[in-house]
């Protein structure tokens, strides 16, 4: 069996009381309780939704994801940002595209190439999406690149902040970057010709690359190299040297390093005549396709599959838009690219590297410091030490939400302390993705050290962090970790921490249930939510999940938790069936849910038949959106809302009216065939009404018309709406959230 399973929604029958959809969400108290096993087949709901089809239910998933990202380069776009934060966006976007063309574009090929593939839920098939999104993808880029040149660039030269070329230094500045050059980068080129005796050369996908056009003065003949720009060493390089301060009304110059290369190519080949040169740069398919029929060897097919990656087809050639005819058919004739495939651009390429500019040190020109704030449930400052992660937990639930809650005084101290503490037993632990200095995998090799029953499953499969993954599965197992990389077939994304504390009365277990990564950095701008609980029933349900997860128990119930694949698609709408009929019986229903994306068909059809009834729907989604809401007859009470900003919003909640007594989820899983049916994700219900509230609020004012945000129409457009009628700017949900934990107003 392979990761790559089929796609097909699968959903199930909704419950017929709303004490039935909460039995059947919750575990064996249901009468559907077994449905909480992973890896069973979640039953078929009929179809109630008949004659409408395709493009007429659902908005094209790889078009949507062009249009997040066009939403994100509108940021870039606009002058009322800070300046470098809009250079951070631009870098984005091009990050983002590139995963989009070595994972979505890549797919679509493969599935073409194969022949076999079946059209999209949209009704496209795969060729008709291919065209679709080339034609939308070249828009993309052209504007991507417009931004920079036309509009921000403009602005940082204003700021006395300058990408510059070679023609606009010096004489002595060159003199001294050329100095640079022999000592820092010349010994690491390496000049590959292409002529009768040596073949073209590989080219590594998203390397920056020249091509350059030599002639032997001997004999006249015009030859081709290729030289690879290093991607170890800084893309944009300081004019002013590497300590230069870049203080306000003090210029800071950058030079792409490419630039720098081409100045110097007659010290690479030394009695060739160089005639031209052109950057280009290829993207290839670096989606990984691993067997895993046999467990045991899944380390090393990983360790295979990443070393293939390097040579995946090329599916995107990117060149400058001076580029001549000889050298392009070149390319194009080796990479064997097709010419829709090919993108001009203005230089520089690869606008990643724009990040070198985004972190120069203008605080006026960033967002203001954002210091995240110890939860108050957390606070220990009258102690003037940290506090007691254990006792706060048995004093209540603690709900964290993350940035503004600081991750390293509630979540990295909750594993310390652990680690540290005598009286924990055991820990247990999910790694999905986490930093290059991991103060997480620390405290579990110290928990290890220390004599505790230490159990980490390490996703190695997580999307471009396999090599990392893999190394800290060896880091823990030389520390006497316990490893496992869970469940053949199935990602692991789930966000969970379980610790054994022996305790006066007995064992205890503690349990956090994220929606992020245990990843510190990113914790710092990724908007996220946890629960910190020693609820016995969660405890149960966590523990019950470790034991699947490394062991053999494909019975399990749980009691508080959905868990997928079993249980999160029908559990939920189980609960957008269960507002239905307290809507029709007149009691108070409404459905709100905030996610990265919504594309299952099951979840989508659920909440149109919820619309259909007359329920009102608020859906907040980051970026992919295949639901079509306001449609007249299937979608009117449907409203679907997009927040960006300076944090990416990264948590997932789901919110049920249920006749006035709430029921609300925060977990893992986003609603796409992958978290659905080949990931293990959780969902955890929130039982604290105070806290349960306090999310619903806080959801209605992500949906509120007075807060800033994008509103999604029934064709797929996308309408930024951050000013009122007066031309007043809306409320940004992110600054009120700060200024809530900033002044002591505290939602959560």
């Amino acid at each position: 069996m392979t990761t790559k399973q089929q796609e097909s929604p699968e959903p199930a029958p909704a419950p017929e009381t709303p004490g039935a959809a909460r039995a059947s969400a919750t575990g064996p108290g249901g009468a559907h309780g077994d449905r909480d096993r992973i890896g069973d087949p979640v039953p078929a709901v009929p179809q109630v939704l008949e004659g409408m089809h395709g493009s007429e239910r659902f908005l094209d998933r790889e078009a949507s994801w062009i249009a997040f990202n066009s939403r994100v380069l509108e940021l870039a776009e606009d002058p009322e940002l800070h300046l470098l934060e809009r250079v951070q966006f631009l870098s984005i976007v091009a990050s983002n595209l590139d995963e989009f063309f070595m994972v979505r574009v890549a797919g679509l090929k493969r599935r073409i190439a194969t022949g076999i593939a079946r059209p999209a839920a949209s009704g496209l098939s795969p060729a008709e999406q291919m065209e679709a999104i080339s034609l939308r993808a070249h828009e993309l880029q052209a504007r991507h690149a417009r931004a920079f040149h036309e509009l921000v660039r403009p602005e940082l030269a204003r700021e006395s902040i300058h990408l510059v070329g070679w023609g606009d230094l010096d004489a002595a500045t060159r003199e001294r970057i050329t100095r640079d050059f022999h000592q820092r980068v010349f010994p690491i080129l390496t000049p590959l010709a292409v002529d009768p005796a040596h073949p073209f050369p590989y080219i590594s996908g998203l390397s920056l690359n020249l091509a350059v056009m030599v002639r032997n003065p001997q004999s006249g003949k015009r030859l081709f190299a290729r030289v690879k720009v290093p991607d170890q060493l800084p893309r944009l390089l300081s004019v002013d040297g590497p300590r230069a301060r870049h203080a306000p009304g003090q210029e800071a110059r950058f030079i792409p390093l490419e630039d720098v290369i081409a100045q110097h190519l007659d010290d690479l080949f030394p009695g060739m005549d160089v005639e031209e040169h052109q950057v280009f740069r290829v993207t290839r398919n670096e989606d990984l396709e691993v067997e895993e029929d046999d467990a045991e060897n899944l380390l090393q097919a990983l360790e295979k599959e990443l070393l293939r990656r390097r040579f995946g087809p090329a599916v995107r050639l990117e060149v400058t838009d001076s580029i001549s005819g000889e050298v392009l058919e070149l390319l194009v004739s080796e990479l064997g690219i097709d010419e829709s495939e090919i993108y001009r651009l203005p230089a520089p390429l690869d606008l990643r590297g724009l990040g070198v500019i985004a972190g120069i040190d203008r605080p006026e020109l960033h967002y203001p410091r954002h210091v995240a704030h110890t939860s108050r449930y957390l606070n220990a400052a009258e102690t003037a030490k940290a506090a007691d992660v254990f006792a706060a937990t048995r004093a209540r639930d603690v709900l964290l939400h993350h940035p503004y809650d600081s991750f390293a005084t509630s979540v990295q101290a909750f594993l310390e302390q652990a680690a540290a503490d005598p009286k924990v037993q055991a820990i247990k632990q999910t790694l999905y993705r986490t930093s290059g200095d991991s103060p997480i995998v620390d405290a579990l090799i110290d928990a290890a050290e220390a004599g505790k029953q230490v159990l980490a499953l390490v996703e190695i499969k997580a999307r471009f962090d396999e090599q990392a993954n893999i190394t800290w599965a060896r880091k823990l197992e030389q520390a006497g970790v316990h490893v496992v990389y869970g469940i053949v077939g199935l990602k692991t994304h789930c966000k969970l921490s379980l610790v054994v504390r022996q305790e006066e009365h007995g064992l205890r277990r503690y349990v956090h249930i994220g929606t992020g990564n245990y990843h510190p950095s990113t914790a710092r701008f990724y908007e996220d939510l946890g629960l910190l609980t020693c609820d016995p029933e969660v405890g149960e349900d966590v523990s019950r999940l470790f034991n699947q997860l490394s062991g053999y128990a494909p019975k399990t119930e749980f009691q508080r938790l959905l868990v997928a694949p079993r249980s999160v698609r029908s559990g939920l709408v189980g609960l957008v069936e269960a507002e239905i009929r307290n809507h029709r019986a007149g009691r108070p229903a409404r459905i709100q849910l905030k996610c990265n994306s919504i594309v299952d068909e099951a979840v989508i059809d659920a909440l149109y038949r919820a619309s259909q009834a007359g329920v009102p729907v608020d859906v907040v989604v980051r970026g992919i959106c295949a639901l079509r809401p306001g449609v007249p007859g299937l979608s009117e009470t449907i409203r679907v809302r997009s927040v960006l900003g300076r944090f990416l919003e990264h948590s997932r909640m789901f919110t049920f009216c249920n006749a006035g007594d709430p029921l609300v989820y925060i977990g893992s899983a986003d609603m796409m065939h992958r978290n659905l049916d080949r990931r293990v994700e959780t969902l955890v219900r929130i039982t604290d009404p105070h806290q349960a509230a306090a999310l619903v609020r806080m959801l209605e004012r992500y949906v509120s018309d007075a807060t800033s945000s994008w509103h999604l129409d029934a064709h797929g457009e996308w309408t930024r709406h951050h000013r009122d009628a007066e031309g007043r700017p809306l409320e940004d949900i992110q600054d009120y959230l700060l200024r809530s934990r900033a002044t002591g107003l505290r939602t959560l």
